[in-house]
């Protein structure tokens, strides 16, 4: 058996097809069942109102390994919202772990030792958007979850991709010469 995992994270954010809104930024913990992020995991396991958490499952009765605890960022306040979190998205991120043990970047061999926790975002407004692409909401949390996953994995960015990057990535919702959002 490898090395075990204890507190990886990584995050990844993958813009939606054109007017969607359906873009997607999971940030994620991977670690052990014994340590910070298993106690973590398990903490999380109770409800909180508009908090909805569930696991990540590929359909009923085949829920993904390692354990994949799905949090929202946003409060929930509608139905249509939960069936956006428990339909294309749990299916993508679930897909996406899936894929990430197939393709070796989550080790094999610790699947039933490791957790994830990932916290969710999907736009509020894609609840109420009556043409809404379902299709590109998978797509964009697939890739990021996957995307999120590897980095976590990987430890990247570096700090060394930090430090080079101080002066030449700027937060795209802060523009440091002008106070305001580069959107």
């Amino acid at each position: 058996m490898s090395d075990k995992i204890w507190f990886r994270t990584g995050e990844a954010t993958v813009f939606s097809s054109e007017g969607q809104g359906t873009d997607a930024m999971p940030e994620i913990l991977i670690g052990h069942v014994e340590g910070p992020a298993g106690h973590a995991f398990a903490n999380l396991m109770g409800q909180t109102e508009g908090h909805t958490r569930m696991f990540a499952i590929r359909a009923c009765n085949q829920q993904v390994r390692p354990a994949t605890l799905m949090v929202p960022k946003v409060t929930i306040k509608s139905s249509a919202y939960v069936n956006l979190l428990g339909g294309p998205v749990q299916s993508a991120v679930a897909d996406a772990v899936l894929d990430s043990v197939i393709d070796g970047v989550l080790p094999r061999d610790q699947v039933n030792d490791l957790c994830i926790i990932a916290m969710i975002w999907i736009a509020p407004e894609c609840a109420t958007n009556p043409d809404l692409d379902r299709k590109d909401l998978y797509r964009t949390n697939y890739e990021a979850m996957k995307l999120a996953i590897s980095r976590a994995m990987g430890n990247s960015p570096t700090i060394d991709e930090l430090i080079a990057n101080r002066h030449k990535i700027f937060h795209e919702m802060y523009d440091p010469e002008t106070g305001e959002s580069q959107w």
